[in-house]
């Protein structure tokens, strides 16, 4: 198992009542798998670096999670085939190292 960081970019069109579910509906591949889902974070609407489909709005959300390698890959799959997620980055957090007194 290991740590992972999940950034989402919904489209800023959906309903805020939609956001979470969507959410949920793709990091059900990572409980299903034996994985665990630490944080699920959501920003809210922020204004983009540069438009993605014509938008320069996204919704922001990061998910924290603990899983094994295929089923982010999978989950990240899933992200893709949305129509409503514009961009997605899974990244692995570099540990952080302890310090010595």
């Amino acid at each position: 198992m290991r740590k992972y960081e999940v950034m989402v970019i919904i489209d800023p069109d959906t309903d805020d009542r939609q956001v979470n579910p969507i959410l949920e509906q793709h990091t059900k591949v990572i409980t299903d798998a034996g994985g665990t889902i630490e944080n699920l974070d959501v920003w809210g609407k922020r204004r983009l670096a540069y438009e993605i489909n014509k938008k320069s709005e996204g919704i922001y959300a990061v998910i924290e999670l603990t899983a094994e390698p295929d089923a982010v890959k999978e989950m990240d799959r899933l992200f893709t085939i949305n129509e409503r997620i514009m961009r997605t980055k899974v990244l692995r957090p570099v540990p952080e190292k302890k310090k010595k007194d």
